[in-house]
């Protein structure tokens, strides 16, 4: 982050000392528990149908931590993790439906946010405030207010904040960075991302009763109340303005992140979308193919081409980084690391020690392990994090630029010390969202 972008943060932070959501004020000094260098880290898990499980698997395989809740807000979803948590690291941990009440426990150290994205920023400054550390999955924020009132708080009580951007921990991405910054391609100009899936259409759904098995009203939390549809829940909410961010968040983030982290860059100076809605007549309320480029000083750019419904022909990968220099090429993954000179000769092939899913809505794999493993020492011995938030938010701050772009269908010329939108009040407007009476973050 540029000295500039960290002085408005700083700037931002400025306030009471009491943190209140949903009518819940906290006290970080009364919640939280001293760790020392050989404590147990006692974790809970804050929505658990799918990502979770890699949540789940990788604080099981890091030694001395433990999970001490599990949390959702859907009964069903709740049992079924029940049986698989034992069938998988044999053990049910406690079951709370509202992570308040969790939060009031002074033996949780850690959360693991994995809910809907109207929740990730709103629920992890309440966990910072009350004391927590949190590893908050991508995309960090629903909008950009969020995303700098989230590096505010962390500046503020000065918990260990983790994005869920587990390619950060990739011995292979690490070891390209490290490649790129001793000069082995050159000077590093463009950053090529792109993510490719077929996904169907959701259908238009109907207004149904809210199932008896789901807090409908604490799903929503933060946002305007809208009435229950059966094409939302569990999944589908990503394509919904109201919950979701669209495949440029969902995950274009993750790309996203490595072009800047390759680049050595933070906000861009103009962010261009083209993109629209091509296959199914439903309720997706994003486009489903897009392509975003982030322009940057001294001719670098970065691009991302997202293709949700509709995959990317002739086949390649289903995701992927190429980051092109003067003098060649590096291809990344999760998986690997390929670096080629201008001739498009293999100079190296380099594989991760153990694979990591890409494509489907679980993506566990040893990243993930690695990932929480940072997390922890970073907890431990107060080391530093792989995606820490100051950092991670710039590219989660990058995807809502993108949204914002392609809604405004113009050029968008950034200011590069804030983010924000130069001279275009109509854009800035969806700056910041509406929020559930009670439930607005405010620091």
């Amino acid at each position: 982050m540029t000295n500039n972008r960290r002085d408005f943060i700083k700037k931002t932070t400025a306030g009471s000392l009491a943190l209140t959501l949903g009518g819940l004020p906290f006290s970080a000094m009364a919640n939280a528990r001293i760790l020392g260098a050989n404590d147990h880290i006692n974790c809970a898990v804050i929505g658990v149908r799918s990502r979770a499980k890699a949540h789940v698997l990788a604080i099981h395989a890091n030694t001395n931590a433990k999970i001490l809740y599990n949390c959702d807000v859907d009964d069903v979803i709740i049992e079924a993790h029940n049986i698989w948590c034992q069938k998988n690291i044999g053990y049910v941990p406690k079951v709370e439906k509202d992570f308040r009440k969790i939060l009031e426990d002074k033996d949780v150290d850690a959360v693991f946010i994995a809910t809907p994205e109207h929740w990730h920023a709103p629920m992890a400054i309440m966990a910072m405030q009350a004391g927590k550390h949190v590893y908050i999955e991508k995309p960090c924020s629903h909008n950009p207010h969020e995303n700098d009132l989230l590096v505010a708080a962390q500046n503020k009580y000065s918990k260990k904040v983790q994005m869920g951007n587990q390619q950060r921990s990739a011995l292979t991405s690490i070891q390209a960075i490290e490649d790129i910054r001793a000069g082995e391609i050159g000077e590093v100009y463009k950053g090529e991302a792109y993510y490719s899936n077929n996904r169907g259409s959701i259908g238009k759904g109907n207004e149904i009763a809210v199932p008896k098995t789901l807090d409908w009203d604490l799903w929503q939390g933060p946002a305007p109340r809208e009435s229950y549809r059966d094409n939302i829940h569990p999944y589908n909410w990503h394509w919904f303005k109201t919950w979701g961010t669209g495949e440029m968040h969902n995950n274009g983030t993750h790309e996203v992140d490595i072009c800047r982290w390759a680049l050595g860059v933070d906000l861009p100076e103009s962010v261009t979308s083209f993109g629209g809605k091509y296959t199914f007549d439903d309720d997706w309320e994003f486009v489903d193919n897009q392509q975003v480029t982030f322009k940057y000083p001294d001719n670098k750019f970065i691009t991302w081409t997202g293709h949700s419904r509709g995959v990317i022909m002739p086949e390649q990968p289903g995701r992927g980084v190429t980051i092109y220099g003067s003098k060649g090429i590096i291809q990344l993954d999760r998986n690997f690391y390929k670096q080629f000179d201008l001739q498009g000769n293999s100079l190296k092939f380099e594989f991760e020690k153990a694979q990591s899913a890409t494509t489907n809505t679980r993506g566990k794999g040893n990243l993930d392990v690695d990932h929480v493993g940072n997390f922890f020492d970073a907890i431990r011995r107060d080391t530093s994090l792989h995606a820490e938030i100051n950092d991670a938010s710039i590219s989660t701050m990058l995807c809502h630029l993108g949204n914002m772009a392609q809604d405004a269908g113009e050029t968008l010329k950034i200011d590069q010390k804030t983010g924000k939108v130069l001279n275009n009040e109509k854009v800035m407007k969806s700056w910041k969202r509406e929020y559930a009476k009670g439930w607005e973050p405010k620091l």
